[in-house]
C-alpha cells in the first residue's frame, strides 16, 4: 500500500511539473477551471478529488453546478465570467444516459474545436458539437448548387443590383444600407423583409433621415439581393444560408440541446433552438451581450425557462468581482433588474506570464500602443485578430487608402469606395448616413496621426511577434479578446463612465429615451464588464470607473522621447496615452512661437507642473486659446490633455 502511494504521489508531481511547464510555454488561455486546473496547477481554484488511478482527479462541483446537473428540463444557465459553464456543460452531459443523443452549439469554430476535444477527453465524444452555421451549412449548401462568400462590399452592390439614383455618392449610402437590411432580416426570425422595419435599428439621426427618404429603394434593393442569392445567381453569404436553414423549420434528431453563449445568438437561431422537441439548455451570461450590432438577442432574456445561476468565478478574487459587480450596478440607471451578485472563488498570485491591455476602440488602442512602445519599456508586441485587422475597416478600405484621400492623391487608391470619394468630407458624410463606425475610426486614426502613419504602423508591424506567449504586451479590443484572459489586465479610459452615462441618457431624452437606445447603453456598460472580467490576478484601470481603493490605478503618463525607436519625433497628441513619468525640468519657460512658427512646446513632453497650470487655467475658464497660448502648444494637444486628464469628454476633444 505504501508503494502505491508513493508511486501516486511521484506520479502526481511529475504531472503538475509538466503541465506548469506547459503553461508557461504554450501560451494558450482557458475559460475552464476543469482544464485551468490540469494547465495551471491548483493554487487558483478549488481541490481536486482523487478518484481511482485512471481517472486522477475530479472536479469538486459547486452546489450551483450541482442542482444544473440534476435537472432534467429546459432552462436558462446564466453564467458569469469565468464560472466554469463549459465544466459543467461537460458533466451534464456525462449525467444523462448512455445512450442520449446530445448536440452542443458553440459559438463559433474555434469554441467548436476546443469543445470537441473537451467532450472527448471527458470520455463522451459521442456529444455532437457544431456552430449555427456549421449546421446550417450542412444542411442548405452541402450537395446544392450553391457558393459560399464572405460578403459583399457596398460598391458591388450598386454594380450587381444596378443602382443608378444619378448621384453615385447617393449609390454607394444606398448598397450600405441594403447590405445591413440583408443582415437584419437573415438575423431576425421574420419570414418577410416586408415584415421587419429597418429604420428601427438605425441610431444616428443624418443616416435616419437618409433612410427615410429612400426607405423604399433600400427595401427593393433588398428583396432583389435576396432573391439573387435564393436563384444562386450571385454567391450567398453565411447569413443568408443561415436564414435559409431556418426557414425550412428543420428537425434536429438529439434528446438534448446544449446552446451556448446564447446572450449572442441570433433570433433566427433561437427560433430553430426553440422548435426542437429536446430537451433545451441555453447557456450564457446575460452581461456579456455585446454583438448588438450584428443584430444578436439575448436570448438568455427571450425565453421563458427556468433560470439557474452560476455566479463563482474561478477566474479571479472577490476585488475583481468588487469591480465587475460596481460596472453591473450602473445598469440601475438604466432602470434594468440588479445582477445576480458575482462571487470571486480565485486566490490572486504575483504571476504575470501575461500582460493585456485593452481598449474599447481601434483608434485608442493604437494611440497606447504606439506611446507604450515608442516610450521603450515594451519590445515585443501582440496585437489579437492579427495587427493588419486594426488597420482595415469592416468592408475592406485601409488605413492607406483613406491616407491618400487625406494627401488628394486619388490615383493611389486601392478600395473602390474610398475611390470614389472627392474630399474627407465627403467621406465623412457618407459615414454619418450609413453609421459605419469601423470606417469612422480609420479616418480619426488618419487625422490624428496624418503622414507619420505608415512609419508608425511599420515600427509596430516590426516589433509584433507571431507567438502570443513572446509578447512583453497583448493589445486587443473587447470583441477580439472575448472568452479570453490574462494575468494582469489594463483597461484604457475609452470605456464608459456612469458620468459619461448619464451625459447620453440626457442626450437621449431622458425618462423618454427609446428602448432602442437603452439597450446601445447597457452593451456599452456589458462591454467594460467583459473588458474587466478577462483579468486572472491584476486589474489595471482608470480612476474614473475604479471602486476599489486597493485596485491598481492607471496612472497618468507622460511620454518620454526615445531616439532608438526610430527617425521620427514624439508629438504633442501622444500625451493622450502616455505611459510613465518623467521628471519636471527646474525653471522651465513657457515660449509662445519658436523658428518654424509652430507652439515652442510643440512635440514635447508634458510634465507634472504642465498639467497642474492646465487644470488651474481650465479652473479658472479661460478659452483653449489662451490655455494654448500660454503652455506653448497646440490647441489640439491641449484639448487631448484635457481629455486624459478627465476634464473634458472624448466627444469634446474633435
Amino acid at each position: 500500500m505504501l508503494a502505491g502511494l508513493r508511486f501516486l504521489f511521484i506520479h502526481l508531481v511529475q504531472t503538475a511539473s509538466l503541465m506548469l511547464v506547459y503553461f508557461k510555454t504554450s501560451g494558450r488561455y482557458h475559460n475552464d477551471p476543469f482544464i485551468e486546473l490540469h494547465n495551471f496547477g491548483v493554487h487558483f481554484f478549488r481541490p481536486a478529488v482523487l478518484l481511482n488511478f485512471s481517472k486522477f482527479y475530479a472536479m469538486q462541483l459547486t452546489p450551483e453546478q450541482e442542482a444544473v446537473i440534476n435537472t432534467n428540463f429546459n432552462l436558462v444557465i446564466n453564467a458569469v465570467a469565468g464560472s466554469g459553464k463549459t465544466t459543467t456543460l461537460v458533466e451534464y452531459a456525462k449525467s444523462r444516459p448512455a445512450n442520449s443523443r446530445i448536440l452542443y452549439l458553440a459559438f463559433n469554430k474555434t469554441v467548436k474545436t476546443e469543445a470537441q476535444q473537451k467532450f472527448a477527453k471527458s470520455g463522451i465524444p459521442q456529444v455532437k458539437v457544431e456552430t449555427a452555421h456549421s449546421l446550417a451549412f450542412d444542411h442548405v449548401i452541402r450537395h446544392s448548387q450553391y457558393k459560399v462568400i464572405q460578403g459583399y462590399k457596398s460598391y458591388e452592390w450598386v454594380d450587381l443590383l444596378s443602382i443608378n439614383t444619378g448621384e453615385k455618392h447617393t449609390d454607394y449610402i444606398i448598397a450600405n444600407h441594403v447590405n445591413k437590411f440583408i443582415g437584419y432580416f437573415c438575423n431576425s426570425k421574420a419570414s418577410k423583409v416586408q415584415e421587419l422595419q429597418y429604420g428601427d435599428v438605425i441610431t444616428d439621426p443624418k443616416a435616419k433621415i437618409f433612410v427615410h427618404n429612400f426607405y423604399s429603394l433600400i427595401e427593393k434593393y433588398t428583396r432583389e439581393a435576396l432573391a439573387k442569392m435564393q436563384r444562386a445567381e450571385i454567391a450567398v453569404t453565411h447569413d443568408f444560408y443561415l436564414k435559409k436553414f431556418q426557414l425550412s423549420n428543420p428537425v434536429l434528431p438529439f434528446d438534448y440541446i446544449l446552446f451556448d453563449e446564447g446572450q449572442d445568438a441570433s433570433a433566427a437561431m433561437l427560433e430553430v433552438f426553440l422548435q426542437q422537441s429536446a430537451i433545451k439548455i441555453i447557456v450564457g451570461d446575460m452581461h456579456q451581450q455585446i454583438y448588438g450590432w450584428r443584430y444578436a438577442i439575448n436570448s438568455l432574456q427571450q425565453v421563458d425557462f427556468p433560470v439557474y445561476h452560476l455566479s463563482n468565478s474561478f477566474r479571479f478574487d472577490d476585488e475583481v468581482a468588487l469591480v465587475a459587480n460596481k460596472i453591473l450596478a450602473m445598469k440601475k440607471i438604466l432602470q434594468q433588474p440588479a445582477a445576480v451578485k458575482i462571487i470571486g472563488a480565485s486566490t490572486p498570485t504575483d504571476a504575470a506570464f501575461s500582460k493585456a491591455t485593452i481598449g474599447r476602440t481601434n483608434f485608442g488602442l493604437l494611440l497606447n500602443a504606439i506611446a507604450q512602445w515608442q516610450g521603450g519599456h515594451i519590445k515585443n508586441i501582440y496585437f489579437e485578430g492579427n495587427i493588419n485587422s486594426y488597420t482595415f475597416a469592416d468592408e475592406g478600405a485601409s488605413l492607406y487608402d483613406v491616407l491618400n484621400l487625406y494627401n488628394s492623391k486619388p490615383a493611389m487608391i486601392k478600395d473602390k469606395l474610398i475611390a470614389s470619394m472627392k474630399t474627407m468630407k465627403e467621406l465623412e458624410e457618407y459615414i454619418e448616413k450609413t453609421e459605419d463606425g469601423s470606417l469612422g475610426m480609420i479616418v480619426e486614426v488618419v487625422k490624428e496621426f496624418g503622414n507619420r502613419l505608415p512609419g508608425l504602423i511599420s515600427e509596430l508591424k516590426s516589433n509584433h511577434t507571431a507567438n502570443k506567449e513572446d509578447a512583453d504586451m497583448i493589445f486587443s479590443t473587447v470583441h477580439r479578446c472575448k472568452g479570453m484572459e490574462y494575468d494582469e489586465v489594463t483597461l484604457l479610459k475609452d470605456f464608459i463612465t456612469e458620468e459619461k452615462l448619464k451625459k447620453m441618457i440626457a442626450q437621449m431624452g431622458g425618462e423618454k429615451i427609446i428602448p432602442a437606445d437603452t439597450n446601445r447603453l447597457a452593451e456599452e456598460i456589458n462591454i467594460l464588464y467583459v473588458a474587466a472580467t478577462r483579468a486572472k490576478n491584476k486589474l489595471i484601470m482608470p480612476p474614473e470607473i475604479n471602486p476599489l481603493k486597493s485596485i491598481v490605478l492607471a496612472q497618468e503618463l507622460i511620454l518620454a522621447p526615445s531616439p532608438k525607436r526610430g527617425s521620427y519625433q514624439p508629438f504633442d497628441d501622444w500625451d493622450l496615452y502616455n505611459e510613465y513619468q518623467s521628471k519636471a525640468s527646474a525653471g522651465r519657460k513657457y515660449n509662445t512661437s519658436s523658428k518654424n512658427n509652430k507652439p515652442v512646446n510643440s512635440g514635447k513632453p508634458w510634465y507634472q507642473e504642465d498639467e497642474e497650470q492646465l487644470e488651474k487655467m481650465f479652473q479658472n475658464h479661460q478659452s483653449l486659446k489662451e490655455m494654448a497660448t500660454e503652455l506653448g502648444r497646440g490647441e489640439r494637444a491641449v484639448r487631448l490633455k484635457l481629455f486624459s486628464l478627465g476634464l473634458i469628454e472624448e466627444d469634446e476633444v474633435y
